[in-house]
């Protein structure tokens, strides 16, 4: 599919998360409670920039997991069964403040299969929200806590977030879903 806009680059990228790293600790008064969670695919290298930036900011590593939505989301039975590929996270979310990082926030569907699949994993203190891209379009009441870029969309446009090699990018796409 051909390229309508590149809504932010590789630099504006790099702005963004480092915004919102210093968003991340100073609501959570630093990051001694804070663990972060990618969705996978398009929330992991979210979550892995954003603990990559923490440690330069505050010198702490924080715990990074990666959590698998898929036998949390709504939309199954029109996509055949669910491939699972497991989450991999290696520490307790009980009573921790976690960060639920993806690339895109749209209908806020896959927000809530991400808070779903967290609550069963155990009982954090808080889940809080970041997303590279907020587009709009919600279908449910979910709002991010932290924000890359508001991008106002139409419903049939595509956005991707790409970052696979030097040339990362958030695109808008043209064409139908």
């Amino acid at each position: 599919m051909e390229i309508k806009t590149v809504l932010l680059d590789a630099l504006a990228i790099e702005r963004a998360l480092k915004r919102i790293s210093h968003e991340i600790i100073e609501n959570n008064k630093g990051v001694n409670n804070i663990v972060l969670l990618g969705i996978a695919r398009g929330g992991v290298p979210v979550c892995e920039k954003l603990a990559e930036n923490i440690f330069n900011i505050e010198k702490v590593k924080v715990p990074v997991g990666k959590l698998d939505i898929s036998l949390y989301r709504d939309d199954i039975s029109e996509f055949g069964e669910a491939k699972v590929n497991g989450s991999e996270i290696e520490f307790s979310l009980k009573d921790k403040d976690v960060v639920l990082c993806d690339d895109v926030l749209f209908t806020g569907r896959t927000a809530r299969a991400g808070i779903e699949a967290i609550i069963k994993l155990g009982r954090p203190r808080t889940i809080q929200l970041a997303v590279l891209i907020d587009r709009g379009h919600r279908e449910l009441p979910i709002r991010a806590d932290y924000v890359g870029k508001n991008v106002p969309t139409s419903h049939g446009e595509i956005v991707r977030v790409s970052f696979e090699d030097k040339e990362n990018k958030a695109v808008i796409l043209y064409g139908e879903k």
